[in-house]
């Protein structure tokens, strides 16, 4: 069992799952310390999912939600992450747009194409 408070563990994941994109408040705010301490601590942690597994579903649950700007962090954090590609990110925009209906999907096509802009700026 490791020595690191439940905030170390939840700052250190929430840095890998962003790729270091996301930058936390620090301690003493209510929501970030519940979420640095719970989700990204105790959840995002599980290994029975895999991350790009994790990943695929919270892009489709936030798609569906119409939230672009989020979904964009989320995908530019896993193609910096090697877990999915451009081509795999525009065929989950397709996939996305049979379940959750095109207006939904159009609405991120400039949202993933930036995202992919900036993944490929920082691999190089």
């Amino acid at each position: 069992m490791s020595n690191k408070s439940r905030r170390e563990i939840g700052l250190e994941t929430i840095n890998d799952v962003y790729a270091g994109d996301v930058i936390t408040p620090p301690e003493g705010f209510a929501f970030s310390d519940v979420m640095l301490e719970q989700l990204f601590a105790e959840i995002w942690t599980r290994d029975t999912l895999a991350m790009r597994d994790k990943r695929m579903l919270l892009l489709g649950i936030i798609a569906e939600k119409g939230e672009p700007t989020t979904f964009k962090i989320q995908l530019k954090a896993s193609l910096k992450r090697g877990e999915m590609n451009a081509d795999e990110a525009r065929e989950l925009l397709l996939f996305i747009a049979q379940y959750a209906g095109y207006p939904r999907a159009a609405a991120l096509i400039g949202p993933v194409e930036e995202a992919i802009a900036e993944a490929s700026q920082n691999a190089g």
